[in-house]
């Protein structure tokens, strides 16, 4: 891998870790359809705005629109309506657990399914041993929150971990069909039309069937949720989502998807200089299993990338 792509990748573990905070900030005071969509509205439009006075606006072939709205669909508004949600539901590190778990699988998955990627035995073993890793490290504080709360919430509890999940299986689908349209055009254009496309549709349906949603245009959220909104937009979007779109382009999905090995890491290794927080041998042994993961995902090897055509998949 090039080292301006390596150094992108590092970039991007490190700004989607932190999403999460943001994300649970907001949909604990903001409708979170409203929450996702006004985000997402803001980012494509100041992207747009971007490209605009950067390189001008290249028009999208009328042949390629029906390919950048099933995008925008499922990488923005099935994935984080579905996303958003969830976290109402479920605590962050089950979310966390979920999603960074799921995202390589659908990946890897759609890629090889859509004729996107060749078939590799390292790349499956680098996954599995990844998803192992997640667990070593996360597992027992997921279960523990989990079985800890049960109750009349269990079942809402139930259906929010399957949102997250089908977040993640959405995602991976989006991303794969998006990267033929990455070979046609700017990856900044690209995150910019899926952002402000699928944000649209996220508005619209929170205001026709979203409880409090019309209220909450108000903008009187708090402190907190403003400044997790302010944060996703500008780094969650405007720089971690164009940073995603252009390793996908460059690197492919498969790898691209492997930042959900190394951001956990990140995490814990930050909270740990931070706030002193202790890491046991499990916890090593998780990170270092994920980051051997990583670490074959991203090796190049042989591994044959087929350049697929606009029309298939």
């Amino acid at each position: 891998m090039p080292n301006r792509n390596l150094l992108l990748f590092l970039a991007l573990c490190a700004i989607w870790e932190t999403t999460w905070i943001g994300i649970k900030a907001g949909v604990e005071a903001v409708p979170p359809l409203l929450f996702a969509g006004t985000r997402f509205i803001t980012a494509g439009a100041i992207l747009l705005v971007i490209s605009w006075l950067g390189e001008g606006l290249p028009r999208i072939a009328v042949a390629d629109l029906p390919r950048l709205a099933a995008t925008s669909l499922l990488m923005i508004t099935l994935c984080y309506a579905a996303l958003f949600w969830g976290m109402v539901h479920v605590d962050s590190g089950t979310g966390a657990v979920l999603e960074m778990s799921l995202t390589p699988v659908a990946l890897m998955g759609f890629a090889l399914a859509l004729g996107e990627e060749g078939f590799d035995r390292r790349r499956l073993g680098a996954l599995l041993l990844g998803i192992v890793g997640l667990v070593i490290l996360f597992g027992p504080t997921a279960w523990q929150s989990w079985s800890s709360n049960r109750g009349e919430a269990a079942g809402l509890r139930l259906l929010g971990a399957g949102a997250v999940a089908s977040a993640a299986v959405s995602y991976g689908w989006g991303s794969v069909i998006a990267r033929p349209l990455l070979r046609l055009y700017p990856s900044a254009l690209i995150a910019a039309s899926t952002t402000l496309m699928g944000g649209a549709i996220l508005l619209g349906l929170s205001l026709a069937f979203e409880p409090g949603a019309i209220a909450a245009l108000a903008g009187r959220w708090g402190a907190a949720a403003w400044a997790g909104w302010l944060f996703l937009v500008l780094f969650g979007s405007l720089l971690g989502y164009t940073i995603y779109m252009r390793l996908l382009r460059d690197i492919g999905a498969t790898r691209a998807g492997s930042y959900a090995f190394v951001s956990p890491v990140i995490a814990v290794l930050l909270g740990m200089v931070s706030f002193g927080e202790q890491v046991r041998l499990p916890d090593i042994i998780g990170m270092s299993i994920m980051l051997t993961a990583a670490g074959l995902a991203m090796f190049e090897g042989k591994q044959k990338v087929i350049a697929n055509t606009v029309g298939s998949g």
